[in-house]
């Protein structure tokens, strides 16, 4: 799915990602995480020992939404969410939380963990966006 240029526009502004997964009885778990655009996949890095590696592994479909930091109008602030089903693969963790420090701290930031372990980086083919705002339909 190509991922809306408004939608990218909201994502580069930094808001967190508010990561769905299923646990094994089917109960929803959420969690926030830091994401980012690779080409139309939604990409987030997590390290060992993670609710949410457990999950993923279990199940694929995943959902993750995200609010917008500023808000000028009455109503909900814009939000968009994406549904999906996610890979994860070991390694990579901190050059993409490095990647995405330049969004979520400042422009040329890093992230502060430096030892952290190798970690794993999960990668989300997006099925469904929807939400409110300018994308506030279906694509």
């Amino acid at each position: 799915m190509e991922i809306p240029h408004s939608v990218r526009e909201l994502l580069d502004t930094g808001p967190l990602g508010h990561l769905v997964t299923l646990d094994e009885d089917g109960t929803p778990h959420v969690t926030l995480t830091w994401a980012g655009l690779d080409g139309d996949e939604l990409v987030f890095a997590t390290f060992p020992d993670q609710h949410k590696l457990e999950s993923i592994r279990r199940d694929p479909r995943v959902a993750i939404s995200f609010q917008a930091n500023d808000h000028s109008g009455p109503g909900l602030h814009p939000y968009v969410v994406f549904q999906g089903r996610a890979t994860t693969t070991a390694g990579g963790a901190l050059e993409w939380m490095d990647h995405l420090a330049d969004v979520y701290i400042a422009p040329g930031a890093v992230f502060p963990w430096r030892d952290a372990p190798p970690g794993f980086v999960t990668r989300v083919v997006v099925d469904r966006i929807y939400g409110v705002g300018s994308w506030g339909h279906d694509f």
